[in-house]
């Protein structure tokens, strides 16, 4: 899947499965812009673009910021001229019971990091998209489907959005070409767990990765490389009848 002459922003690419989309596109061809928070990960992100012969954008920038949020097509489309895939990566994990007298503080936080930049980012990125005949592919969870655990009901809703919106940005943008689809992954390592404070990063909390095992069919856990595979798919020409449709990559987690 060559992607030489494209364009790629990639949210939420300073580490776990944005960077490794971010990687993976440089290595196939593609100018990439990477969003995240962190300035130093997005820096070590952006090194390894280079050894693969690209020129990533680095926007630092927090998506949950409307204001920062707004400038991060703009400053794609100055840098590259145009914007083929819209990958909307950036997410976070928080939990709080409903009955918790703080549920609706951590509704409101996750959904304006996992939901609402989403559809910001879709409209503004729309009419660059409808002109170069581009996609977007989302990434969400088999949270949308499943309630995994108690207390991740913010979580959880923040993805079944994210499934729905999927679904009807494709109906509106199918007109002018433009497909979106989402990618819905079970367990990956990446530090999300350990962001929202259930575990260590990398192979730290052995405890946990082990459990997050014996939840799939498989008795695996994936790897950010594996999902960035199934985006980079889903962006590609291959997938050119594929639009509104959520690829699950669990190693068979819905079916336990």
């Amino acid at each position: 899947m060559s992607f030489s002459g494209k364009v790629v922003l990639v949210t939420g690419a300073s580490s776990g499965i944005g960077a490794a989309t971010a990687i993976l596109f440089s290595k196939e061809g593609a100018s990439v812009a990477i969003v995240g928070r962190n300035e130093n990960k997005l820096s070590n992100v952006a090194q390894k673009c280079a050894q693969l012969g690209a020129k990533p954008l680095v926007i630092r920038a927090d998506v949950a910021n409307e204001k920062e949020a707004s400038t991060i097509i703009k400053r794609t489309v100055d840098q590259f001229g145009k914007l083929d895939v819209l990958v909307n990566n950036a997410g976070i994990a928080r939990k709080a019971s409903v009955a918790e007298s703080n549920s609706l503080k951590i509704y409101d936080e996750v959904m304006n990091t996992n939901m609402r930049p989403i559809v910001q980012l879709t409209s503004l990125a729309s009419p660059f998209l409808v002109a170069t005949k581009g996609n977007i592919v989302n990434v969400s969870s088999i949270a949308s489907t499943k309630a995994f655990g108690e207390g991740f009901m913010a979580y959880c809703v923040s993805k079944a959005a994210v499934d729905h919106f999927t679904r009807c940005a494709a109906l509106d943008l199918a007109a002018s070409g433009v497909r979106v689809n989402s990618v819905n992954p079970g367990p990956v390592r990446t530090d999300i767990s350990a962001n929202s404070g259930l575990a260590s990063p990398g192979a730290g909390d052995v405890a946990w990765w082990d459990n997050m095992k014996s939840m799939t069919a498989l008795n695996r856990v994936g790897e950010p490389e594996e999902i960035a595979d199934v985006i980079a798919f889903l962006a590609s020409d291959k997938a050119r009848s594929i639009t509104g449709s959520t690829y699950v990559s669990d190693n068979g987690q819905l079916l336990k």
